[in-house]
């Protein structure tokens, strides 16, 4: 009766296991979605480079890109916790997005993974060489 319950409780554990990886699993996704739509790392790229940005300043900096598409990735983004939006009462008036330190830390690991690529981009560049020249 001791092997059942010890049996019973060991599956719980692994099934509770598998539902924290299941969900951490989707956040992962969840946020590779947002971060692999167009624009969005951009728009972050940009107001990792200034304190604060408005729309405008924005859309200039991101030549292509529509204004519904850049109010709808900005909304994503303040709704996913990345950006902030801070309107000032003022006639006309003025709105100005920035980084969340949310944000801000994902810009490390982006950093890290940037850095990733590079490192592995060169490797394949020169095995892609040795391969086509012999050498």
């Amino acid at each position: 009766m001791t092997d059942s319950i010890e049996s019973t409780l060991d599956k719980q554990t692994i099934n509770n296991m598998n539902d924290d990886d299941d969900v951490e699993c989707k956040g992962v996704s969840d946020t590779w979605k947002l971060l692999g739509k167009r624009w969005s790392l951009l728009i972050l790229r940009n107001l990792n480079t200034k304190e604060a940005r408005r729309f405008n300043e924005l859309k200039r900096l991101l030549t292509g890109i529509s204004s519904t598409v850049l109010a709808d990735r900005l909304l994503e983004l303040e709704r996913e916790g990345l950006v902030t939006k801070k309107i000032y009462p003022e006639i006309p008036p003025r709105v100005e997005y920035s980084l969340t330190s949310r944000a801000k830390e994902l810009g490390i690991v982006l950093s890290s993974l940037g850095n990733w690529v590079r490192r592995w981009d060169s490797r394949i560049a020169k095995i892609g060489t040795t391969i086509h020249t012999g050498r």
